[in-house]
């Protein structure tokens, strides 16, 4: 299973307001791709945020993820319970995340992986460190590390 924080690692942190109050932030295509790919090859995606958003829920349903997990204050307890729901051991886990909210998560993980970005605190409790920051196809990076590490490869498909 690859999980990942949203905020500072799909996106690259930023939030956008409205005058209306709404709020948008924006994702890379390729991260969206590579999200599509491994969900098509059988392995799970989870997306964990402390934040609720309407665009994010919007987001992940286009890429089909079933597990998106918003407005939590501890991302450990939910993903042992996703673990748990697929039969998958700690080590089988793979958690990309940028701030010390997802240090827990990555102390969970067979492999924690924090994006070039991230918070001095979350580089040093990684077991790997993208090259790209968040929000810039570091997820599709790590994605690429995993699938060749199977000796998996993508396909080509349209939607991103």
């Amino acid at each position: 299973m690859l999980a990942v924080d949203i905020d500072g690692t799909l996106t690259d942190g930023r939030v956008y307001y409205a005058q209306d109050g709404s709020s948008m932030v924006a994702f890379h295509t390729r991260d969206g791709y590579g999200i599509k790919q491994l969900q098509r090859l059988g392995l799970h995606f989870a997306a964990l945020s402390g934040r609720q958003s309407a665009g994010v829920q919007q987001r992940m349903q286009a890429l089909g993820v079933a597990d998106v997990l918003l407005g939590l204050a501890d991302k450990r307890g939910p993903l042992e319970l996703l673990l748990h729901k697929y039969q998958l051991q700690p080590q089988q886990l793979c958690y990309i995340g940028d701030d010390v909210i997802d240090i827990p998560a990555m102390q969970l993980a067979g492999l924690s992986v924090a994006v070039a970005d991230a918070v001095p605190a979350c580089l040093e409790a990684a077991d790997h460190q993208t090259r790209l920051p968040g929000g810039r196809g570091a997820v599709r990076e790590v994605i690429d590390l995993l699938l060749k590490a199977q000796g998996l490869s993508m396909q080509p498909d349209e939607s991103r």
